[in-house]
């Protein structure tokens, strides 16, 4: 699940190693020869499948490669794959940079790519000849592996463009995004390569050399492997995938068009003011506007009820719990005890004038002498994020301990080859082999893999191009450059690390680690605050972008090697799709600056997007380069004990929860989307989750096959089409067609204004 404040949250799938099948069940490679004559309409034929476990199996070992996979052509990079791959990547990639400015969550491509590919390909493969150029031919299980590949590549990089590429604007360091378009893509390309150039060496390490040692699973890109192998080989398979297809796109489909409709009539379609209707019907006269000021209303947002349905019922109750917190007691508090501040926006408004603004981040109330609610429980929750993210990592210490003894004794035998090939036998380290019970052999044959020779050179031109790129546009001094390289790679290695055991890509730590490395970097050069803060947030935007963008493709390639794709033809997809990834993240943030100024502008008292990742970033960029400690006493505190407490809960959840109490485990907060809550100035989408993970909750315990087939495929079509909505409505705004002004109602909403 999450890295936040750059949450990036993907449905895990269910990998049942030890479990024993039904009797009933069918084998996922029995091959039922009347397979195409099953009818998905026919309700008797949905029951079988309801009771059929179809994409699973037994597994007897999660870390060999399926060998019950259908023959199909040895060049799978085929256009269709890569077409439809990179569609589906653009489609994510654009929604995630709407939801990603609105909470700061982003949603992986991999089961989205996988699912679409095989509805959109395997018909096609039947309906034309298999001589049909271009679109003709079979459509096997490792072309569908390359559509999923190819969306992955092309939906990455839009977590550093909700977060450290807006604070950049909202600081004033760069012009704006229309002037500095150029600038943003060679700052993407040359991170994104780099990221995609080091994934290739890793693939050996992480996959085959250490995956059994530190049992790394990989769990979402395992869970997509078996989607893939299901829908290809099993006797339902294929009327399945029908049927997430049409959940999918209906659910796709709705929350299209309720996002853009409801603009038009916000306070009716879309956020329910409950709190603002019984002030009106108060005569403008009661103490409801009080929790409305607080931001207390229902949201009917599809992307967060659809991602409530994936993240399930403690991730939900957390982050809820946390906006309870913030903005229902100590917010609150604050503001009694004459410690935060709010504004008055409608004070010559008889009828309005009890409304009050507690988000406010403009000069006014972004200082440690008069804050504002937000900008006082910012520290808090950004100090809590680190610190739990770090708690998090060194609670692994024996698994980098055994990582890093591997790759002392994968040194020392290359080192030993390297002496043997120079004649000097003499020359050689003593290591200890590993263990026969941790050794994994690759599947692919020599000719599939990718040599040195190709990701080398372009490992070393990436390298050397982030030097000039960042020397040339932003002043940047090659050490300063080298050293983001450095925080790169490190970061992705331990990236990779985390995503294989828990499925969490530590982004978050990542980031912030790099910001407070180059801050001390650069405390010692003395330089102007205004440039410190530039090389900082470009710095560790490309720490962020490296590490991410490999930790990515490492999990593409666990695919492929359940699989058996050759690592190769996976290669060309990935550097394909990363082409399209680079120009679409770029090109869709400029797009919603533009459509939304308020994104860049910190001045701006009202914003339909939070961006609590921007103010993270920002906050970090400020602590560690302003000569001025800009945070409240009280606040500074508070953060402080908050983050130990964050830091022991994760210990006690480590810990705790053994023999008896293992069961209460599931039960135990979840303190970093608490933490999140403080910064995310919105108490919407924590109910917004609630309200998806209720129902899904007991959907799934009372009928988990029927959700199985229904529930990703529902959720992910919410998510998708309420960002791809979001674009619309950006465009509209752009060209003056949007709702509710100049067209629309503002009416049932605080203000007369949604």
């Amino acid at each position: 699940m999450p890295s936040v404040v750059e949450v990036q949250a993907e449905p895990m799938g269910t990998i049942d190693v030890h479990g024993e099948k039904h009797q009933e069940t069918l084998s996922v490679n029995s091959m039922d020869k009347d397979r195409t004559m099953l009818d998905e309409k026919d309700p008797n034929v949905v029951k079988a499948m309801e009771d059929t476990d179809y994409d699973e199996g037994t597994i007897a070992d999660p870390f060999a490669p399926y060998d019950d996979l259908p023959e199909e052509r040895h060049w799978v990079v085929t256009v269709r794959a890569m077409v439809i791959g990179c569609i589906c990547g653009a489609l994510v990639n654009a929604s995630n940079i709407y939801l990603g400015l609105k909470t700061g969550w982003t949603f992986g491509a991999s089961l989205f790519g996988a699912i679409i590919g095989f509805a959109v390909l395997k018909p096609l493969s039947k309906a034309l000849p298999e001589t049909f150029p271009i679109l003709g031919g079979s459509f096997g299980p490792r072309e569908n592996n390359i559509v999923q590949t190819a969306a992955t590549a092309a939906g990455g990089l839009g977590s550093v463009m909700v977060s450290g590429i807006p604070a950049l604007y909202q600081l004033k360091l760069l012009s704006t995004p229309k002037e500095d378009f150029g600038r943003l893509i060679s700052l993407t390309i040359v991170g994104a390569y780099f990221g995609f150039a080091f994934a290739t060496p890793l693939r050996k390490f992480f996959i085959i050399y250490v995956a059994r040692e530190l049992n790394l699973i990989f769990p979402t890109p395992s869970a997509c492997a078996l989607t893939i192998r299901s829908m290809h080989a099993a006797a339902t398979g294929e009327a399945i995938a029908k049927l997430k297809m049409k959940a999918l796109s209906y659910s796709f489909v709705f929350a299209l068009l309720l996002r853009v409709v409801s603009q038009y009539a916000t306070g009716i379609l879309f956020d329910w003011h409950i709190f603002t209707w019984f002030f009106i019907w108060g005569n403008y006269n009661n103490k409801a506007i009080v929790l409305e000021n607080w931001g207390w209303f229902i949201e009917w947002t599809p992307a967060f009820i659809g991602s409530g349905m994936l993240v399930g019922l403690n991730v939900a109750l957390s982050f809820f719990g946390g906006s309870v917190l913030a903005w229902g007691v100590i917010g609150p508090a604050l503001v009694h005890n004459g410690i935060a501040f709010g504004s008055q926006p409608y004070p010559d408004d008889p009828k309005w004038d009890a409304i009050r603004s507690y988000y406010s981040l403009s000069a006014k109330y972004a200082n440690k002498d008069h804050p504002s609610p937000r900008y006082w429980l910012l520290w808090p929750g950004v100090l809590a994020m680190i610190v739990i993210s770090f708690t998090e990592l060194f609670l692994q210490y024996k698994v980098f301990f055994i990582m890093f003894k591997a790759m002392g004794r994968g040194a020392a035998k290359g080192f030993n080859a390297m002496t043997a090939k120079a004649g000097m036998s003499g020359a050689t380290i003593s290591v200890k082999d590993q263990e026969e019970k941790d050794v994994i052999y690759d599947s692919a044959e020599d000719h599939e893999l990718v040599k040195i020779w190709m990701w080398g050179p372009i490992l070393i031109l990436s390298i050397i191009a982030c030097c000039i790129v960042l020397g040339v546009q932003y002043d940047m001094p090659v050490g300063m450059s080298l050293l983001s390289v450095f925080l790169a790679f490190f970061f992705a290695i331990l990236a990779v690390q985390c995503a294989g055991v828990t499925d969490v890509t530590p982004l978050t730590a990542a980031s912030k680690a790099s910001q407070l490395v180059l801050g001390g970097a650069t405390k010692g050069e003395h330089w102007m605050t205004e440039h410190a803060q530039r090389l900082n947030l470009i710095g560790g935007s490309l720490a962020s972008i490296g590490a991410g963008q490999a930790s990515d493709l490492v999990g593409d390639f666990r695919v492929g090697y359940l699989l058996r794709t050759s690592p190769f033809q996976q290669w060309v997809a990935q550097g394909l799709g990363t082409i399209v990834a680079c120009v679409l993240a770029p090109a869709m943030f400029m797009l919603f600056s533009k459509a939304y100024p308020c994104i860049i502008d910190v001045e701006a008292e009202t914003c339909p997007f939070a961006a609590p990742s921007v103010g993270a970033w920002r906050a970090v960029a400020v602590a560690v380069t302003d000569p001025v400690f800009p945070v409240p006493k009280t606040s500074g505190y508070f953060a402080i004990a908050f983050a130990i407490f964050g830091g022991v809960m994760v210990v006690i959840r480590h810990y705790a929860y053994t023999g008896k109490w293992e069961k209460y485990k599931a039960y135990h907060p979840n303190v970093m989307c608490i933490a999140l809550a403080f910064v995310l100035n919105a108490t919407i989408y924590g109910s917004a989750m609630v309200i998806g993970a209720v129902p899904a909750y007991f959907w799934a315990k009372r009928n988990p096959k029927n959700f199985d087939i229904y529930g990703f495929a529902v959720a992910g079509g919410l998510i998708a089409g309420e960002g791809i909505g979001g674009v619309i409505n950006a465009v509209f705004q752009i060209a003056g067609i949007a709702g509710p002004s100049p067209y629309g109602t503002n009416i049932a909403c605080p203000g007369d204004s949604c």
